[in-house]
Parts: structure tokens; sequence; C-alpha cells
């Protein structure tokens, strides 16, 4: 945990900004395998993280904003419990230590709620991203669960996402902590993976050196011969010379934030020429869309530059042709690149977005496309200094897809589907880095990974 009163503070400035009512903010449940004891892996709620630090399941709070007051429910385990779990510390010590003086027992707070709303006080609480947070909700409002989405609080989700966007030293201290261990964890990757062993054995290796640094995974691990599939995982499928291994990864801190990076790499320790031309131009539109960041400039607009250096590079290979502007207006690039340039990054890997991509990555002022490609872009407003984001270009050659366009003569005057057969089996290629936006522009977050294509083949052969 931080400083308790780091905590205080970002709770007192939150009552500030919602400014009426009472907010409900859920902790996360512990949720069974095929027995009610045998549990998946406790992940805490973030926004309840970020408010309170309290990394444990089963607690939820009030923050009453007129009587200025928060209190904590939840119960402790008895004797017995604890012979399954070991110690596990008195709610009211854990409160003492993130600022709270009041503690409730869990059954407590239907009470304090429909003193609430006897009041017709508003009753401030997120959008539930979980069952068990669904089943809660619907349970102390007496509401039913389809009706839940759109009663959330709107005020309190945009305040959220106002103070959250913003990172303090300390949590950037934590980033940099989770990227450095994900750098180790790409190091890992690059320097051990070898004809014949699998994916999962290389992901494998990699998940112990998140799990030996005090944490555990950001999310699943994306470590692949199909690179050309954005969100695979990782399988039994064996590596082999010629194939590229995309190994998108990161780790999570003990106090739960994240690092994401992504580098693509040889089987064989080379690059073929055909890959090592498409690796370089995903290189230039990545350094490209780095020069750009500073705060004010709306993030959709690095996106679309980015875009535009990747559909220059394929047009030098033959594979589009025509205006690049007016290419990537028409969307023809995302044949390539279906996806966003980056994200928000913090206690998320995704940061914030089971609050709404509307409220987290657009805003009033720029709001999010519906075309193929562009509609993938998870920010898209502009930075601001304090926001962490990813820059993670890339370009896929997706066989079905190709074919599926071919057929169709989608964007034909942009796309020479001629060519493409030529490039059926190139798979994907993504780079991907964590930057903090600053007062003068950005700064690389954590130790260098290397990552053009010549350094990336030295450390094959390391």
């Amino acid at each position: 945990m931080f400083n308790k009163h780091i905590y205080s503070q970002r709770r007192q400035r939150l009552k500030e900004t919602v400014n009426n009512g009472i907010i409900l903010l859920l902790g996360n449940e512990e949720s069974s395998m095929n027995y009610k004891d045998n549990l998946y892996p406790f992940r805490q709620d973030s926004t309840f993280l970020y408010f309170f630090g309290i990394d444990r399941p089963s607690v939820t709070a009030i923050i009453d904003i007129e009587n200025n007051s928060e209190i904590l429910f939840g119960d402790n385990l008895t004797t017995e419990q604890m012979v399954w779990t070991g110690f596990r510390e008195p709610l009211e010590s854990v409160a003492e230590k993130t600022g709270v003086t009041r503690v409730k027992r869990r059954n407590e707070m239907e009470a304090v709620l429909k003193n609430a709303q006897a009041q017709s006080r508003p009753v401030h609480f997120l959008p539930p991203y979980r069952p068990e947070q669904a089943n809660t909700l619907g349970a102390l409002l007496n509401t039913g669960l389809d009706a839940l989405q759109n009663m959330a609080s709107v005020s309190l989700i945009k305040a959220i996402v106002e103070q959250r966007s913003i990172k303090s030293g300390e949590e950037i201290e934590e980033i940099t902590k989770a990227v450095n261990t994900t750098v180790r964890m790409q190091l890992a990757a690059i320097t051990m993976a070898r004809e014949g062993m699998t994916e999962a054995e290389v992901a494998g290796n990699i998940h112990s050196i998140a799990i030996a640094e005090g944490g555990n995974l950001s999310f699943p691990s994306i470590l692949t011969i199909n690179g050309q599939i954005l969100h695979i995982g990782y399988s039994q499928a064996k590596l082999r010379n010629g194939d590229l291994v995309l190994c998108d990864c990161g780790a999570e801190t003990a106090m739960r934030y994240a690092g994401d990076l992504t580098r693509t790499f040889p089987v064989s320790g080379s690059f073929t020429s055909m890959q090592n031309e498409i690796y370089d131009i995903v290189l230039e539109a990545h350094q490209a869309a780095v020069s750009m960041l500073k705060t004010g400039i709306w993030y959709r607009d690095v996106h679309l530059f980015a875009c535009e250096k990747l559909t220059e590079g394929l047009k030098q290979l033959g594979l589009m042709k025509g205006d690049v502007k007016e290419a990537v207006d028409q969307g023809a690039h995302a044949l390539f690149f279906p996806c966003g340039l980056g994200h928000m990054l913090g206690l998320d890997t995704h940061d914030m977005e089971n609050l709404g991509e509307k409220y987290v990555g657009y805003n009033d002022e720029v709001v999010q496309s519906t075309q193929f490609g562009l509609k993938s872009l998870r920010l898209g407003r502009a930075l601001e200094e304090g926001f962490v984001i990813t820059v993670e270009p890339g370009l896929y050659f997706n066989a079905q897809l190709m074919e599926e366009w071919a057929a169709a003569k989608k964007c034909h005057d942009f796309i020479n589907y001629e060519k493409l057969g030529l490039y059926k089996n190139a798979g994907g290629i993504r780079i991907e880095e964590d930057f903090l936006i600053t007062k003068s522009g950005s700064l690389l977050l954590g130790n260098p990974l290397p990552k053009k294509a010549r350094e990336i083949e030295t450390l094959r052969v390391a």
C-alpha cells in the first residue's frame, strides 16, 4: 500500500468532484472453480485499489459526501476459516492503514443504503463487470440486473477517469517497476526460444519471471507464431525456422500496476528479406508516432499518422497504391492494421476500460469511430501530462481477411490484390513500448529493450 494520506487525499478529491450523495465502491469477491473453496486467483477491483489500497476479497466501501465520512464493510475471518487461509489481518487494522476509521459488518451495508434512499439521496455506483458485482448491486438496490448498467453514475465514472488518468509520482514508480520486469520477460523470450520448443514452453518461462518478481502477469501472454491473429495467446504449436514469434506480455507488480511490451523475433535467428522489410516499416511507424507525443495532441491523430507511415511502407512493397491520406481515410490500411495504436496503462493493462471507452479514451471533443480498424482504437482523446500510454503499431497478414477483402474487391483503388498471395504466410509484426506524457513531450518508461531488427538478431545469437 501507499501512505494512507495518499488514499485519503484521493477520496477527498473524489468527494469534491462528485459533490453530493453517497458513493458505493465494490471490492471484488473470490470466484470458485468447481466447488466453493477451490478458487480462481483473486484480483481486486482496480478502482477500489486506487481509493482504498486494500487487496483482499469481500470488502466494500461507502463514501458519504455530505457527512464527509467513509465506511468499510467486511467480515473478519474466524480462527476456523484461517486454518485454511492462514492469518488474515483484522479489517479494522487494515482500515487504519488506508485512513478509514469506521468499519462495519457486511450485513449492515443494506441499512445504510436504504437510509440514504429514504432521504432521496443519490447512490453513485460504477457499472458492474463481474456477475458477483451485479448480484450484489441488484440485491442491495432491489433492482433487476438488466437495469444496473443504465443506472450507473456517469458523474462518478467521469470523476474517477479524471483522477486515475493522471498518474502520480508513486504510480509512475510502480509502473516503471512493472515495465522493467516485463523487459526481463521479453529478453528471456527472445534469447531462449529455439526451433522445436513450443509456444507454451516459452510462455511458461516468462510467466515464472513475473511471479518471481513478486507479482504476476498483467494480462494473459500473447506468445505465438501466428501473430496475424491479434489476441491468440499461446498453444502447443512448435517453433520452426522461418517463423516469427510475436511476444506481447506484461508483468503486474504486487501493487497491481501493469507493464505491457511487444517484440517480434525470428526463430532462425535472422529475419528473411521479406520479414526485414515489413519489420522496418513497423519500426518507422513506431518512431514516427513517438515523435508526435505531447500534451494537447489527439491520440487519434497520432494513430492516423502511424497508419500513413504503414501505408507508405506498404506502397513501397507494392501491396498498396494511390494517395496515402485518402487510403487511410477510406480505411484501406486496416486490411493490414485492423487495430488501434495504443491505450492507457496503469492499474489495468487497458486502464479503466471497464468504466467505458467513451469516457476513458474519448470525450465530447472526439468520438469513437465505427470504421473497421479505427473503431478498435481505444484512446483517441487529447493527451495530457501524466498520462501513461502504449504505442504499438503493427502489420498483420491474415489470409482469411485478405481473401474476403479480395473477393469483395474492397478498397480496390488502394490495394494491389494480385500481390497479396506472396504475403499470405507473412504472419504479424508488432513493436510496443510504454510512455509517460510529460510537459516537454514523452518519456520512455523502463529500461531500454532492443527493437531494431539487427539488435533483435544480435540477441537471438547471443
